[in-house]
């Protein structure tokens, strides 16, 4: 304020100066003017060295005033974006068995639990009146049989009717038919395991009704069991088969790393999800179907990426935004602004797709107490 209130007075003599020196002779107003001119040169001198003395006063108490920070130098480096989505364990062996013709239960030749085999007989229906019927046709069939052949020895000689023979032939391959038809149905009312696996379930006792349509055992073979997912039709293209899922079920502490083995071809039109598989190998059978596991998917892979924590990205009207650090002329670091624009996110971090490069120093702490231009002291570097 001294200096402006001395350039003030200074320039306010001189303006006095050259009014009073209208009545004087040419040649004293000439030396006037000059001494003008030269006085407003100094002034101009003065008043920009004025203004060189109170930027640097103004910088020295900015410097004085520096925020601590910590930044982060932001190099290229590898990232992958993961969902994750809920699934349940299932097995294409579990198996309700029903026997293939009616009858009561005999007996049950299983427990609950039993490992079984395919063909392994599970239980018995009571057959005696097919065993009879199957006694009867015997005797009737070699009966038949004996009329069939004297007759084809008569036939044979020319003797006898050609009708009589070929009854006496249909006679006997009818029998024959009828035979096979009980033998079959005799077969049928033995109850035998389909698969391998393990009786989880005796659904009906000895002594009861049994039937086609009604469910006699469950069986369960647990070796090869599968998980399968819905996951959100965005992903449709990101997802594939053969890719690399981490599947845990948290309830069993188990984690492994599976292929995918199959996506489906269809989109659900209610839930705007699409399904996949993952087969498992199922060892100690600890996995048993509609157990909940939980499927981590990578849906992105980059290989260099900037990348920077989400926390450090802010946003206003002109989009997002976050502080970096810059060294100046003078070797001084300053804060500024930098408007970014981001893609994927995953695990709190941000990929960057342009306002940063390479080497750009993030103001990773203490960039809360900073605007564009806040001079700062770097405690650290990460």
């Amino acid at each position: 304020m001294k200096h402006l209130l001395f350039v003030f007075l200074l320039f306010s003599l001189v303006i006095a100066g050259v009014g009073c020196s209208a009545d004087l002779p040419a040649n004293e107003r000439e030396i006037k003017k000059q001494q003008l001119e030269t006085l407003k040169k100094q002034l101009a001198e003065i008043k920009s060295k004025i203004d060189e003395l109170e930027a640097e006063l103004r910088n020295e108490e900015k410097l004085d005033n520096r925020v601590n920070v910590e930044v982060l130098r932001l190099n290229p480096t590898r990232f992958e974006q993961f969902i994750e989505v809920t699934g349940n364990v299932a097995t294409d062996q579990n198996i309700i068995v029903s026997p293939e013709t009616a009858g009561v239960i005999e007996s049950v030749s299983v427990k609950e639990g039993q490992v079984v085999s395919r063909g392994q007989v599970l239980g018995r229906l009571n057959t005696d009146i097919i065993e009879q019927s199957i006694d009867e046709v015997k005797v009737n069939l070699q009966l038949a049989r004996t009329l069939y052949q004297r007759r084809k020895n008569l036939w044979d000689q020319n003797i006898g009717s050609e009708v009589e023979f070929l009854q006496a032939e249909s006679n006997m391959k009818a029998l024959e038919k009828r035979l096979q038809g009980l033998e079959a149905q005799l077969e049928m009312a033995v109850i035998k395991a389909p698969i391998n696996g393990v009786v989880d379930e005796l659904i009906q006792r000895q002594g009861e009704m049994a039937g086609p349509a009604i469910p006699f055992a469950r069986i369960v073979n647990l070796s090869d069991v599968y998980i399968t997912a819905d996951v959100s039709e965005q992903y449709l293209g990101k997802i594939h088969q053969g890719d690399t899922v981490l599947v845990s079920f948290p309830v069993l502490g188990i984690n492994t790393t599976e292929a995918i083995y199959r996506t489906s071809s269809v989109i659900d039109p209610d839930s705007r999800t699409f399904s996949l598989r993952v087969n498992l190998t199922n060892q100690n059978q600890k996995l048993q179907p509609n157990l909940m596991g939980e499927l981590k998917i990578r849906v992105a892979e980059i290989t260099k990426a900037l990348v920077v924590p989400s926390l450090f990205v802010k946003k206003d009207f002109k989009g997002e935004f976050l502080f970096v650090a810059e060294n100046d002329s003078n070797n001084v670091f300053i804060a500024r602004k930098k408007y970014i624009t981001t893609s994927f996110r995953d695990n709190n971090q941000s990929v960057v797709d342009s306002g940063l490069v390479p080497g750009t120093l993030v103001i990773s702490s203490g960039y809360d107490q900073v605007t564009d231009g806040t001079f700062l002291n770097i405690d650290k570097q990460l």
